[in-house]
């Protein structure tokens, strides 16, 4: 059986659209993230600036994986869970007083193209996108049951795609504030079997979490 990807939804969803397509994706909500920011207090920064950015990263990280299990002739349903390996964590760090973190996250959406707005500021945009909250949830770990129609052992797995980014906010008056700004935005879940030739770097961490470094079927539940 080919290794599949069951689902990749994107956190750059305004909320209206965002609750169905994480209702579609999760069938629960995930883990609340606590949002980290600098504790620099926002007192003194100013209301009106402009963003720039250094190029931003993009990085697919491993979130969770299950335990292989080997199935007989016909298949079966899969029924290892996915452990947590990796929480994702929205984050905005900065040197001094900058905007709130959400504004932050507004525009480094709007520099990766997951948002698209003209607004200068996100309370300017009349809208709320899941890509500007500080807080969002890291994607639950499915616990739907996968059914391969073949013999094998197999294992399951998850994983996000983040982005981050260096940024620089100008004043109008000149003051400037440096920072960094990290948050993700697909959500992935895929399964493939042990001894199947893994084609990205998430699904190679997966395949040498699950079945070993050589990516060999591994004993046991």
């Amino acid at each position: 059986m080919d290794g599949t990807v069951r689902r990749a939804c994107a956190a750059g969803l305004a909320i209206g659209a965002l609750l169905a397509a994480l209702t579609a994706c999760t069938g629960e909500p995930g883990a609340r993230a606590t949002p980290r920011e600098s504790g620099t207090s926002r007192a003194g920064a100013c209301a009106e600036g402009t963003f720039t950015w250094s190029p931003v990263t993009t990085r697919d990280r491993l979130t969770g994986v299950s335990r292989p299990e080997r199935l007989a002739e016909g298949g079966g349903a899969l029924r290892n869970h996915v452990r947590r390996v990796y929480t994702p964590v929205p984050s905005v760090r900065a040197d001094g007083p900058a905007p709130p973190a959400a504004e932050v996250l507004f525009s480094l959406g709007k520099e990766t193209g997951e948002i698209d707005s003209d607004a200068p500021t996100l309370a300017e945009a009349g809208d709320t996108w899941a890509f500007t909250d500080p807080g969002q949830r890291a994607p639950a770990l499915g616990e739907d049951r996968v059914t391969p129609r073949e013999a094998g052992t197999y294992y399951q797995y998850a994983g996000v795609r983040e982005v981050s980014a260096d940024f620089r906010h100008t004043c109008q008056d000149g003051r400037t504030v440096v920072g960094r700004a990290r948050t993700w935005t697909v959500d992935i879940a895929g399964v493939t079997g042990c001894g199947e030739r893994p084609d990205t770097a998430l699904a190679r961490e997966a395949a040498r979490r699950a079945c070993g470094p050589a990516g060999a079927p591994a004993t046991g539940p």
